[in-house]
């Protein structure tokens, strides 16, 4: 079995959102959806340092938030209906539209807050889709999040995120291979996992 998961280098990332909106595109996500988004690490607003001039402790990073395709994901042991499930040859968590009742359980047991609920009928920007021509479906009272375009995945390419990052900050690949490329830079680099409290084992991984 394939398990497959992200490296992001933060010191690469340069916050520019090229990721967010990619996704948004490709995905052919409604208006007001996202999986994707830009977590500021300083000041309450984007753009904006901790700490304060005066006393030269000016501090500012950022990182990017998207599903973290857990090996031991919350939102999977939870769903009443196992619409939420791990895919058995990629390990890549999805979710099922036609199994979701939008109950939003596993939004609540998420302790990464990236499950979106589609509420009403799904609104574009435009009358024609935009994106990949297998992108996923979007319905109304499902969630959605993040699927690491399993679409392209099964093609043999890469999320789009990483296609279109000018500062090639992601690396996609099998975490189960020590011979990958992600494998070599979580064994030679300071790595972070995002809540490891809450025992879900992300595969997504913060180069320091």
């Amino acid at each position: 079995m394939t398990h497959y998961g992200m490296a992001i280098d933060v010191k690469r990332c340069i916050a520019c959102s090229a990721c967010v909106t990619g996704c948004k595109v490709e995905n052919n996500l409604p208006q007001n959806m996202w999986w994707n988004k830009v977590v500021n690490v300083g000041g309450e607003t984007p753009d904006s340092p901790s700490g304060t001039y005066a006393a030269r402790n000016l501090k500012m990073e950022s990182y990017t938030l998207s599903c973290q395709h857990c090996e031991n994901p919350a939102c999977v042991e939870v769903c009443p209906t196992q619409a939420s499930y791990k895919d058995a040859e990629t390990g890549i968590v999805l979710v099922d539209n036609s199994k979701c009742i939008g109950c939003g359980i596993c939004q609540q047991a998420c302790p990464y807050g990236v499950r979106v609920l589609q509420e009403g009928e799904p609104v574009y920007y435009a009358d024609f889709g935009f994106g990949a021509a297998n992108a996923p479906v979007h319905e109304k009272g499902t969630m959605e999040k993040c699927t690491f375009c399993y679409h392209r995945v099964v093609e043999g390419d890469v999320p789009f995120c990483v296609e279109v990052c000018p500062g090639r900050a992601r690396t996609f690949g099998d975490l189960d291979d020590p011979a990958s490329d992600i494998s070599k830079l979580i064994a030679g680099r300071t790595v972070e996992q995002l809540e490891t409290d809450a025992g879900t084992n992300p595969s997504v991984f913060l180069l320091k």
